[in-house]
Formats: C-alpha cells, structure tokens, sequence
C-alpha cells in the first residue's frame, strides 16, 4: 500500500477502518525503514484521517446530543493523553 494513498479517496470508510488505517501509518512511521520522505507522505495521510474521525465523531455527538440534550451537559473533558495525530489514545 503506498504513502501516497490519500484519505479522500474512499470517503466512506467506517470509523474503524480509518482508525485502523492510522494504526497502520502510526507503525509504520515508527519504523527506522521507513524514510524522512516517505514518513512525511504518511503523516500528512494520517493528519487528513484524524481530520475525518474527528469530523465524524463531531457529528455523531451532536446526533447523540439532539436524541439525549442531557448528554451535553454532562459531558466530561478528557484527561486522556493525545497520540501522533492529534487524537486521544
């Protein structure tokens, strides 16, 4: 799968899949192997697809805040620390 593959060309991927998606870049990243150039195209990558989960994630909130509005209320910030892409781990 090359670094060039980009996060809009299947936009109708699930949530797991993206998330499994930047699990894949993440390692990938890691390794020593992997090179400067091609580390920056998989970054960029993985930067798009934490775009569209926190995209996603956003509207599903919203969705589950209109159905249930005690839901905004209630809701607790996250101490949870942030990984490569800006998400939580």
């Amino acid at each position: 799968m090359p670094a060039s593959r980009k996060a809009s060309e299947s936009p109708a991927s699930s949530i797991e899949e993206l998330i499994q998606r930047l699990e894949e870049i993440s390692r990938r990243i890691e390794n020593p192997d992997t090179g400067l150039e091609n580390s920056i195209a998989l970054y960029e990558e993985g930067m798009a697809l934490a775009d569209q989960c926190r995209q996603r994630l956003n509207e599903t909130r919203k969705k589950l805040e209109t159905i249930n509005p005690d839901l905004s209320k209630n809701r607790p910030e996250s101490s949870r620390p942030k990984d490569l892409f800006g998400l939580e781990s």
